[in-house]
């Protein structure tokens, strides 16, 4: 076991090796995550997968290429349900999708989807509201095991009675019921509902535009960034949304702090929903990442 705990100076640089170490072997820079966040994770990793030891995770981070997916499913944070926090979802079907079908085909980037339950969730808000056939949901997330999870759709069947509760209080129209098969202690939602979901992997912290969107969402991840690394998101957000597109952020998370928030406008900041200013004549340039 390390002695590090009881070293903070030892240990704080132990994590900077083992960033450093991760940005230069694999190219994933976590350098602006929050500190305490990121400390919490790579203490745990470390627990985990070394007894402790965060110099000996640094050293199997250089020589094992086969520990990468692991530490990557550690340090980002793959947690979510479906229609989480209902009354966002039922803001997005009442004010939102009537805008969204002006459009004649729709682009929604979901970014980071983690297991990818409000992925299914927009699909099922699409489906009811005629919308599905022209639209195209962009999933991404850091985590390519967390990817493959929202792939394959399948989930622990005691979240059922939660999930039915919130798609009820989001003003769904039918039953949760229909959009899925229960076996086992298991459900596997329809495989209609991904025809036109595209997951990837995709970095925040380093990649750039892949889509033009009429509607982001980034739902509780904001909140584990350092600030400036939160204004380039955004910024790289107000970048990927048409003009009058829609930015939805998680409960915790707010643009009011940053400088990009002038080029939106809120729809209810209480469910920190947001509309890209239609007069944004150009864009600022994303900061270093």
């Amino acid at each position: 076991m390390s002695d590090t705990p009881d070293n903070p100076d030892l240990e704080n640089i132990e994590i900077e090796l083992f960033v450093r170490a991760m940005q230069l072997r694999h190219g994933y820079d976590f350098s602006q995550y929050a500190p305490a966040s990121l400390k919490r994770r790579v203490r745990h990793l470390a627990v985990q997968l070394d007894g402790g030891s965060i110099s000996a995770l640094t050293h199997r981070l250089l020589h094992q290429q086969a520990v990468l997916p692991q530490l990557l499913e550690g340090l980002s944070v793959p947690v979510s349900d479906m229609f989480r926090d209902p009354s966002v979802f039922r803001l997005l079907r009442e004010q939102v999708l009537p805008v969204l079908a002006s459009y004649p085909h729709i682009n929604i980037w979901q970014a980071g989807c983690a297991h990818g339950e409000e992925v299914y969730s927009l699909a099922i808000l699409l489906e009811e509201a005629g919308l599905y056939e022209r639209s195209r949901i962009y999933a991404t997330d850091l985590s390519a095991s967390a990817l493959h999870q929202a792939e394959e759709g399948i989930y622990s069947a005691r979240e059922a009675q939660q999930w039915s509760r919130n798609y009820q209080d989001a003003g769904g129209t039918r039953s949760l019921a229909d959009y899925y098969s229960a076996r086992y202690d298991l459900l596997k939602l329809d495989r209609r509902l991904r025809r036109h979901v595209t997951f990837a992997q995709h970095n925040l912290v380093s990649d750039r535009v892949f889509c033009e969107a009429h509607l982001v969402l980034c739902r509780n991840v904001l909140i584990y960034f350092s600030n400036p690394l939160q204004d380039r998101c955004l910024q790289l957000f107000r970048d990927t949304l048409v003009r009058g597109g829609f930015l939805c952020l998680g409960m915790r998370e707010s643009i009011d702090a940053a400088g990009t928030a002038v080029d939106f406008n809120p729809v209810d900041a209480g469910l920190r929903l947001y509309r890209r200013s239609s007069d944004v004549l150009s864009a600022k340039p994303l900061p270093a990442a």
